[in-house]
């Protein structure tokens, strides 16, 4: 079996092979060794190679074997340590940032909350904009690293005052800093062409299906790209909330979504409790995206998803988690029995408790959980 690099030499192997394509990138990730196993070089040296974990009742219901990769014991909790360490080690060895210099960001909270710790760890100050209905408990857990939080309100790409606008102009005006820019920087899925290796590896080459949702497009372009470099016929399934645009491009080319229509959106920016997942722009990352097929998901859905993975595993994980494991459901049932289907549980539910995980917020949104039990009926 190989021995894998740490993220700190995947980075610069990933750079150096940035002229040579992805197949020098992967030779390079899957025969370089660890100087020691069993001593990491401090926090940063923990983000990737997370568990490839069976999701028992939703293996035993569907007839398919369900893999999780546990992504949520990267050290900063999430899927987007991956990201921000790319992100960072990029613009370091490019000179684009320099150490103690400030990396801002527009971000739902989980990329804000991997960006503080890593510039926490590399000596640099961070600057994050996230919207005010994004669950609070990610912007105190951003500003315990030491990064600052603005939060504004939700709204359109295009208003001046979103997120992402808002972190860009703060770069703009900063002197020396670093607009980590994750929707459009193409760091992010090549991070994810690790993350492929890894799924490659763990499953001996087995995975019949990878599913995810998509905000950035980063995951499933680089995991898509990784996956099926290795074998074409391996599927990739996207899982899109209400509210998002991806499903239709995927299925019909065209970013649609009915609660774009005149006077149907209900929310900003996404009708939705979902967070992380969805989006209406095409990214540069998603466009980097190899998928098959999409399948639409719903709120509904997703909370009885997480209250069935509490209830029958003992796992509590975030909203976008339990949509990726709905949508692992619904290609279990499209494949049929006997296949090995992965996705990902991008975080925990910790950072979820003001919001998906409150009961009364729920019951407000008329979706406080009903179903009981090991069956999937809730799944549509």
């Amino acid at each position: 079996m190989p021995h894998y690099c740490t993220p700190w030499t995947a980075a610069f192997a990933l750079a150096f092979a940035a002229g040579a394509g992805a197949t020098l990138c992967y030779l390079y990730l899957t025969t370089t060794k660890r100087v020691n196993n069993e001593i990491r070089s401090g926090v940063l040296d923990l983000i990737g190679n997370t568990p490839l974990i069976r999701i028992a009742s939703l293996s035993e219901e569907t007839g398919c074997e369900i893999l999780a990769k546990a992504e949520m014991l990267n050290p900063g909790g999430s899927v987007k340590d991956r990201v921000a360490l790319q992100i960072v080690t990029e613009a370091l060895r490019e000179g684009r940032l320099r150490p103690g210099a400030i990396i801002t960001e527009g971000t739902a909270g989980s990329t804000g909350v991997s960006l503080a710790m890593v510039a926490a760890a590399l000596g640099c100050s961070c600057a994050i904009t996230m919207p005010d209905d994004a669950a609070v408990e990610k912007a105190n857990m951003i500003q315990a690293y030491g990064a600052t939080v603005e939060r504004v309100r939700p709204v359109s790409i295009v208003h001046p005052d979103h997120p992402v606008n808002v972190a860009r102009r703060k770069a703009t005006e900063t002197p020396g800093a670093l607009f980590a820019d994750q929707f459009e920087n193409e760091a992010n899925y090549r991070a994810h062409l690790q993350t492929g290796e890894e799924i490659w590896r763990q499953t001996r080459g087995s995975v019949h299906a990878f599913v995810s949702g998509a905000g950035t497009g980063g995951t499933i372009a680089g995991v898509s790209r990784s996956l099926k470099a290795r074998n074409p016929r391996v599927r990739v399934f996207l899982i899109d909330p209400p509210g998002s645009s991806l499903f239709n491009k995927v299925k019909r080319g065209v970013m649609y979504t009915f609660e774009e229509a005149e006077g149907k959106r209900l929310r900003n920016p996404f009708d939705t409790i979902t967070e992380g997942i969805g989006i209406n722009r095409l990214t540069a990352n998603f466009g980097k995206a190899l998928v098959d097929d999409a399948f639409r998901g719903t709120d509904r859905e997703a909370v009885e998803m997480a209250q069935y993975l509490l209830r029958n595993e003992g796992l509590w994980v975030g909203s976008s988690a339990a949509m990726n494991c709905v949508g692992a459901v619904k290609a279990a049932r499209v494949l049929g029995p006997g296949h090995v289907v992965v996705t990902l549980l991008c975080d925990g539910g910790h950072r979820h408790l003001s919001k998906f995980h409150n009961p009364q917020y729920l019951a407000q949104m008329g979706l406080a959980a009903r179903s009981q039990g090991r069956g999937l009926g809730f799944v549509e």
